[in-house]
């Protein structure tokens, strides 16, 4: 008689969320450069965070300010970015309905698990960052993705088919990872599309500071009729170089902001208070330094693109903002295999597919980097491409 056998449960049960952010993720890790390998697939400066919040950090270490902050955060940085946001809106904001968050990666998080519940219909551009569709993922939304249009830039008839009953709309400007800049007239044609709707709408403005298009920059809080409805996600990484402090801020109505609150303070807690404390200098005293890294970014993204166009089959982009080109190749490979054979010769890039179905067939390169790893990292591309004829 054969032995029987009994079916053991699994031992550790995971939750559901963690299997939709599973079967949703886009997202791959990418290497920083090393010996061997050259990165442009990092969206992180490679500049040093100006000396001053540096010193500020240990001057706050060196006074004891290491214990908790208050949950919100401290009231002088948030005064402080008061402030700032009420030149940004052209209305007064309150300090009040800011929450400062760990970083931009929290803020997005605490926003959208405080907004959508299971079943909501949640639209997002495609392509576009895939953190978003993972956190929607993650709170049981449903995303809806909205191609572009050929310039990368929204597809207006296409979005306000798709926004039709939606809960939430999320979008980065400028964007990753075409680096395309939206328009005062794209922001109030959205206004427009949302108008009477209770459609709530997360503008991610990590890269408002990178913006070379030679127009003001315009936020979704200045714009009549999203200002009302609009989260506003920040962090301090990419203007003031400042990554790995792990330090950002939200705003918006206030009943969106205690939820997102609710929400951070359970995953998250208070931000350490020293960082506080050199983000706060940060904001109040280093315009001179985040215009030259600007300015430093702008002529290696010219840099970048002058070496790509010289590559055979490559359609460029042109990027208006933020550090990121976003070319169309026209190999027959799906992106994740050419990222994967580009490797093989020493560069390092992000697929396209991983910012959306409408992403594949393109990789996006990072300029945040410096001009010689640019014009290295841009020639082993070309003969990884070669390779792959």
């Amino acid at each position: 008689m054969p032995p029987t056998i009994t079916t053991q449960p699994p031992l550790y049960d995971t939750a559901d969320a963690v299997a939709r952010i599973a079967a949703a993720s886009r997202r791959t890790q990418q290497p920083q450069s090393r010996g061997d390998l050259v990165s442009l697939a990092m969206g992180e400066p490679d500049f040093d965070t100006p000396r001053g919040v540096t010193e500020a950090a240990t001057a706050s270490l060196r006074a004891g300010r290491t214990h908790y902050s208050p949950l919100l955060g401290e009231p002088a940085l948030r005064e402080a970015l008061a402030a700032k946001l009420t030149a940004t809106a052209g209305t007064p904001v309150s300090a009040a309905d800011i929450l400062i968050t760990q970083g931009g990666t929290a803020g997005l998080s605490a926003s959208i698990l405080g907004i959508v519940n299971p079943g909501d219909k949640v639209v997002v551009p495609d392509p576009t960052y895939s953190l978003y569709g993972d956190l929607v993922a993650m709170a049981g939304g449903t995303v809806v993705p909205v191609p572009l249009a050929p310039d990368l830039h929204w597809d207006l008839d296409r979005l306000a088919d798709a926004l039709d009953g939606a809960k939430l709309f999320v979008f980065c400007n400028p964007v990753n990872p075409t680096g395309i800049v939206h328009s005062r007239e794209e922001l109030e044609a959205l206004a427009r599309l949302l108008d009477g709707t209770p459609t709530i709408v997360i503008s991610d403005e990590a890269y408002s500071d990178l913006d070379y298009t030679g127009r003001p920059f315009t936020s979704a809080i200045s714009i009549d009729g999203l200002r009302e409805r609009t989260v506003y996600c920040q962090t301090f990484s990419k203007s003031y170089a400042m990554t790995g402090w792990r330090v950002g801020y939200l705003w918006g109505p206030a009943p969106l902001i205690q939820a997102s609150a609710r929400v951070h303070n359970t995953f998250n807690g208070s931000v350490g208070t020293f960082v506080q404390d050199a983000a706060l200098v940060a904001v109040e005293s280093c315009d001179e330094e985040v215009a030259e890294m600007r300015a430093a970014y702008e002529e290696r993204g010219e840099l970048m693109r002058r070496e790509l166009a010289m590559i055979p089959g490559l359609t460029l982009s042109a990027p208006e903002g933020a550090f990121y080109q976003f070319p169309r190749y026209d190999i027959d490979l799906p992106s994740v295999e050419v990222v994967a054979a580009l490797r093989t010769h020493g560069v390092a890039v992000r697929p396209g597919s991983e910012f959306g179905a409408r992403g594949e067939g393109h990789l996006r390169l990072s300029y945040a980097a410096g001009p010689q790893s640019i014009t290295e990292g841009v020639r082993r591309l070309a003969t990884g491409l070669a390779a792959l004829r």
